[in-house]
């Protein structure tokens, strides 16, 4: 048996990075710990938006499933159980530390213990009508979300010192197997950062390579989540400051995993403890346009998936496809514990290096979207069907950017895919399903 101890980020797309290829973004930490372990290459989020991807992670289940659809939390009963509740109940030491934000308080999600928990205020976000589509009316003043300050991010720094501390005098006294999840905010928007990291991108003025301007970015969602957050106003000089910001939060974060590396590494449990560094999902980073998540191409649904200790490999990179219900079940192998009947997931510690047959979903049903939308992958290829929208389909070995869409193409290809989307569920069934919750919701 082993421990695991996940450090969650918030917003990370992962191609800002180096073990995902990034050249300038500083993370030593990253790159450490992906040398002495596996990187998953093509990792996914349950959904691109926080409470949607949290909450199936955390749950085993599909966001259409438990209809934590947007961020908005008025939701329904019974509340889901916890991954943290089933290790528990099977006498696994469960902590989590941070961010919950999922379809429960975190008191109630049944961990051994919840520390320093990051509960959405209801309603939360109530942006989300599809039908007519909600405009966030001013929301272009969040092109100026970036800077250095003194003191920023200073929750994330205390949940990591809550961490080391548990890692410190809670850890050595157990007698069972443990996981301790720890979550830090960064480098979700905005991007603020103390000035030590600030001023190490003073030279990084770059603007996104792809506008606009790509046939992918007139896709009707995609004119539709730039139309949502007014991100055709924001100018050159504010979306540099951006994505300058964006890099210093990441250097934050690998910061953080480095003091848990550490702490890690200082107690008896380091050599039976596996570590792993994800996020909840990506950014768009102004490609195409586009800023933030709530879009299902690579930039907002993809995620760091970086996985090292005594059930991992060292060294190795894995193409095939897994997302965050991997994780989780990674948890219950590795503490040799049962993962509950119908829940999601392979654990990671299983994953072959190149299955070119395994099927990962991603789905959206939140703001900045006139109705659902579906992804599904499958080794190179990459499928997105949209409500009321043309679908796009992706070689993502030839087209990693995503901005020839092969749908009229490949018709075989789009079958097959569409196929495989139709054995998880039925979009068209499940977009009126939401219609229908987010309505009343809004009614609430």
């Amino acid at each position: 048996m082993a421990n695991f101890l996940i450090l969650m980020s918030d917003e990370h797309n992962p191609f800002y990075s180096v073990p995902y290829g990034h050249e300038t973004v500083q993370t030593p930490n990253m790159q450490a710990l992906a040398e002495r372990g596996v990187v998953f290459e093509n990792a996914y989020c349950p959904s691109p938006l926080c409470l949607p991807s949290r909450s199936a992670f955390i749950s085993g289940q599909r966001v259409h499933k438990l209809q934590t659809y947007s961020n908005c939390n008025f939701l329904v009963d019974p509340t889901p159980r916890s991954f943290g509740a089933a290790l528990a109940q099977q006498g696994v030491h469960s902590a989590y530390i941070g961010k919950t934000d999922v379809y429960a308080p975190g008191n109630q999600l049944g961990f051994t213990e919840m520390i320093r928990p990051g509960d959405r205020i209801p309603p939360g976000d109530r942006n989300h009508r599809r039908n007519p589509m909600t405009i966030r009316h001013g929301a272009a003043a969040r092109a100026d979300g970036y800077g250095a300050r003194d003191g920023a991010a200073v929750g994330d720094v205390q949940c990591v010192d809550a961490a080391v501390k548990w890692l410190r005098e809670t850890a050595p006294d157990l007698t069972s197997s443990w996981v301790l999840v720890v979550n830090v905010v960064n480098p979700h928007f905005p991007h603020i950062a103390s000035p030590e990291f600030w001023e190490l991108y003073s030279d990084a003025n770059d603007l996104p390579q792809y506008d606009i301007e790509c046939e992918t970015a007139q896709h009707p969602y995609a004119e539709m989540i730039r139309k949502h957050f007014e991100t055709e106003q924001f100018t050159p000089e504010q979306a540099r400051g951006l994505r300058r910001g964006y890099l210093a939060c990441i250097s934050f974060v690998d910061q953080q995993l480095g003091r848990l590396v550490t702490s890690l590494n200082n107690t008896e449990a380091s050599d039976k403890t596996n570590i792993v560094y994800t996020s909840d999902h990506g950014d768009m980073l102004g490609k195409f346009g586009m800023w933030w998540k709530c879009s299902l191409y690579d930039d907002a649904a993809r995620i760091p998936m970086i996985a090292a200790g005594p059930d991992f490999a060292s060294g190795e990179r894995i193409t095939t496809p897994v997302d965050l219900h991997d994780l989780q079940a990674s948890l219950f192998t590795a503490t040799n514990t049962t993962q509950p009947a119908g829940w999601l997931g392979k654990p990671l510690q299983n994953i072959p290096l190149n299955d070119a047959t395994r099927v990962v979903f991603s789905e959206y049903h939140g703001h900045g979207a006139p109705g659902s939308s579906y992804m599904v992958r499958k080794g190179q290829w990459k499928y997105i069907w949209y409500t009321d929208a043309p679908p796009q389909l992706f070689n993502l070995q030839n087209d990693p950017d995503e901005l020839i869409n092969l749908s009229t193409a490949e018709p075989d290809m789009l079958a097959e895919l569409d196929g495989e989307l139709r054995n998880i569920c039925s979009p068209e069934i499940e977009h009126e399903r939401a219609e229908q919750f987010i309505e009343t919701q809004l009614k609430m």
